[in-house]
C-alpha cells in the first residue's frame, strides 16, 4: 500500500511540475504526433495481417 502512495505522490509532483512550468503545451504537441503515428502503424499492421490471411488470437 505504501508503494502505491509513493507512486501516486511522484506522479502528482511530476504532473504539477509539467503543468505549472509551461511545458504542458510542448508535451501536448508531441503526444498528438505520437498518437497519429501509432494510429497509422496500427492501420498498416491490421491490413498487412489481413492480407496474409492470419487471424488474430485476441479476437
Amino acid at each position: 500500500m505504501l508503494g502505491w502512495i509513493l507512486a501516486f505522490m511522484i506522479l502528482a509532483i511530476l504532473s504539477a511540475l509539467l503543468g505549472f512550468g509551461g511545458l504542458a503545451g510542448a508535451f501536448t504537441g508531441i503526444a498528438k504526433i505520437l498518437f497519429f503515428l501509432f494510429v497509422v502503424a496500427f492501420v498498416i499492421s491490421f491490413f498487412v495481417n489481413l492480407g496474409r490471411g492470419q487471424s488474430s488470437k485476441l479476437l
